[in-house]
């Protein structure tokens, strides 16, 4: 193959409509516009106008609060865990932090903390300190025969569980 003889699969790319371009185009005169009215008219913004009609976002409630200073926390399952344990990626008898889940790449960034969750099967004996588990996770992990530190308190509402 040689760069002269490159080229896009069949059906890839397609050619631009040009509207207005005379009758035998199929799209001339009015351009697939219509006859008058305010979308046959260029600088045309309709996004939620309904004719001075109240609109529907105006109509319906309010609802929900988008907490400003929530936590958002990098999940990791301990199928993922297992994975990259088998994989040689993360050592079983080092104690499992953070800082090294990042380095292993497990996660991308730590956000606000990692939290465990159970999704997945856990073998190896993994000595954890993370900022949060589910209370699944906590239990497969020292089913394993490890140990979990939970850097971050628990909610009060869990706790009273």
């Amino acid at each position: 193959m040689k760069l002269h003889e490159l080229r896009d699969n069949e059906g890839a790319s397609r050619k631009k409509k040009r509207v207005a371009r005379g009758p035998g185009s199929g799209k001339g005169k009015t351009a697939g516009r219509g006859i008058k009215g305010q979308t046959s008219r260029s600088g045309v913004a309709l996004n939620g106008y309904e004719g001075g009609q109240m609109p529907l976002y105006r109509r319906l409630p309010k609802r929900g609060f988008s907490k400003p200073n929530r936590l958002e926390f990098a999940v990791v399952n301990l199928g993922q865990l297992q994975a990259f344990v088998d994989a040689g990626k993360l050592d079983a008898k080092a104690d499992v932090t953070e800082d090294a889940l990042v380095a292993a790449g497990v996660i991308r960034r730590k956000l606000d903390g990692v939290r465990v969750l159970a999704k997945g099967e856990l073998k190896a004996a993994l000595n954890l300190t993370v900022a949060g588990a589910s209370k699944a996770a906590v239990e497969a992990i020292e089913k394993a025969g490890g140990k979990i530190a939970v850097t971050r308190p628990v909610k009060e509402e869990a706790a009273a569980e």
